[in-house]
């Protein structure tokens, strides 16, 4: 959208340079790639015979991602629990391919990441909007949608934490009572958490929606990835869910053929989470990038916007009073008929001088 020169690339949601090159990232990965190729035995072939087959991955590495998420949740992780995938959006293809079928209904949220639609429609579903409210989905909505379509709603994508765009978080209540629900209509929950473990103090950590779930019927799918935590050419995320979940995963015909995709990069990462180098390079990106919305926020207001401020994430949504920048809104709806007057404005990827005068582009 942006055309004139001062108009900074607000779309773009990757994380800066910056945030990339730093020298303690650098020589903590290269340290962390050594050890793992002292494992290529193992990671680079299809499994092992201790193990067996790695088809949800390398079960060194998932005990240690078990460990680092138990870290940062507060809560013990079982790696049982874990599969190891491409990063969210491969999360989010797989569960939609191998639980869904064409022709099923998949509802979502109204803003919402966008390119979401593609990977539900490749699977040949149909789309369903419900709002966004201030503590997360309106599940009045979705009830609507469940008793309306009598059984054939059967996946429900929600980005439960620092949504893309909104910010919001959803309330606890909430959570309890979206789980309540795929039991009762019996649909399953795709939680986008991609920018969950990206939060800006300790009081924006939540837990994964996967905590809310029931063993004994399981509906809950929490996804999450390094892309935004490390860099999106990492390629290597997670789906979080109960075993009975997990294993028809591994199903999906690729997967059934050529195993597991991550595992020799994800190997090459367990250093780098046992060693602590992770979470302290997720404390730099987390300053960072809270510095850089607060800063946006301010100068939004300062030229007379009124954002929503999230704690996390990397993404600011604002109306606009005339001039546009960034993400137009339109795109984040179904039908795209919607929130043309709304911007998302990615803080992540400029720095704060290019901040400073993409804003203030918009304020005439």
């Amino acid at each position: 959208m942006a055309a004139a020169p001062t108009a900074q690339n607000f779309i773009r949601g990757w994380p800066s340079a910056e945030m990339l090159e730093t020298e303690q990232l650098r020589s903590s990965l290269i340290r962390s790639f050594q050890k793992g190729i002292e494992r290529s035995g193992s990671s680079l072939n299809y499994g092992d015979d201790k193990n067996g087959t790695h088809m949800l991955g390398h079960p060194d590495f998932l005990k240690a991602l078990a460990g680092w998420l138990s870290q940062q949740y507060g809560f013990t992780v079982e790696w049982k629990h874990l599969m190891t995938v491409c990063g969210s959006s491969m999360g989010l293809d797989t569960v939609a391919r191998q639980m869904c079928k064409a022709g099923d209904l998949a509802v979502v949220e109204e803003p919402t990441y966008f390119l979401s639609f593609t990977m539900l429609r490749d699977r040949g579903m149909d789309l369903l909007g419900v709002p966004m409210q201030d503590d997360g989905m309106d599940l009045d909505a979705l009830e609507e949608h469940c008793i309306k379509q009598e059984g054939k709603v059967k996946l429900v994508y929600t980005v439960p934490v620092h949504h893309n765009p909104t910010g919001i978080t959803m309330s606890e209540a909430k959570r309890v009572r979206l789980v309540a629900l795929a039991q009762k209509y019996k649909f399953y929950i795709a939680a986008d958490e991609a920018y969950a473990l990206l939060n800006f103090d300790e009081s924006a950590k939540t837990k994964p929606l996967f905590c809310y779930d029931d063993p004994a019927d399981p509906r809950v799918y929490s996804i999450g990835t390094f892309s935004k935590l490390i860099g999106p050419g990492v390629k290597v995320g997670w789906v979080h869910a109960h075993e009975p979940l997990l294993k028809p995963l591994t199903g999906v015909g690729w997967i059934d053929s050529g195993n597991n995709p991550v595992t020799f990069s994800s190997v090459n990462l367990i250093d780098f989470l046992e060693s602590g180098a992770m979470t302290a390079h997720l404390e730099m990106v987390s300053k960072k990038c809270g510095e850089k919305c607060a800063f946006l926020c301010k100068k939004l207001r300062d030229i007379g916007l009124e954002p929503f401020e999230p704690k996390g994430g990397y993404f600011v949504w604002v109306k606009s009073k005339g001039k546009m920048t960034g993400r137009s809104g339109e795109v984040t709806c179904i039908n795209k008929d919607r929130f043309h007057d709304y911007m998302r404005l990615c803080f992540a990827w400029l720095s704060m001088e290019q901040i400073d005068e993409g804003i203030e582009f918009l304020r005439d």
